[in-house]
């Protein structure tokens, strides 16, 4: 009976395993502020373009999280300052796919209110780009470093939002026109805003 009174409370007493949260986060935003060393006939990668995707994150109520993220950012070398007839870049795209470790403030501190984080992961980054004369196309897929952080804040128990800032960069293949040791193959920031959807 002593043992028996003992592991209750010791089972009591212990402190319980952390909680963790699936959420899926769909999310539209800008890609801008793009440096690549790539032939861009257009003079596009530097301009702001509409990026779309999805996020979906294993977010504890202590400090880590995982998170896989899918993001695409289309007509991503073609120039809005260039005219129809002197465009030279038909069709183009930008698209990356990152596994992030996700370093957020405690939920004990935030409750449901703005959570604020840290992300930071390795994936793909995938360029394509196709030109009128068909000689000087872009196909890279490259090893991209993913930087950032944001937000989290749930309106319901199941829906809230999150706004996100990172800084997505190429960081293997070969660096295009330049062999400059300082230049960028492919570097972008990405803003957004998502739902987030708790399951």
């Amino acid at each position: 009976m002593f043992r028996a009174i003992t592991v209750v409370i010791l089972v009591a007493c212990a402190p319980s395993a952390a909680s963790a949260d699936w959420l899926i986060m769909p999310f539209f935003g800008t890609a801008f502020a793009g440096e690549t060393t790539f032939l861009d006939l257009d003079r596009g990668a530097g301009q702001t373009k509409v990026t779309f995707g999805a996020s979906v994150a294993l977010l504890s109520d202590g400090l880590l999280g995982l998170e896989a993220d899918v993001g695409h950012s289309f007509q991503f070398f073609q120039g809005d300052k260039v005219g129809p007839l002197d465009r030279l870049v038909l069709s183009s795209r930008v698209t990356t796919l990152s596994g992030d470790l996700i370093v957020a403030a405690p939920l004990a501190l935030t409750r449901e209110s703005l959570r604020p984080y840290l992300v930071g992961g390795l994936g793909l980054l995938q360029a394509r780009a196709a030109d009128k004369i068909r000689v000087l196309p872009i196909e890279k897929d490259l090893l991209g470093l993913t930087v950032g952080g944001g937000a989290i804040g749930m309106i319901t128990p199941f829906t809230g939002v999150r706004f996100d800032l990172r800084h997505i960069k190429a960081v293997s293949g070969d660096r295009g026109l330049s062999t400059r040791e300082g230049n960028s193959r492919l570097s972008f920031w990405r803003a957004s805003v998502a739902l987030a959807l708790r399951y």
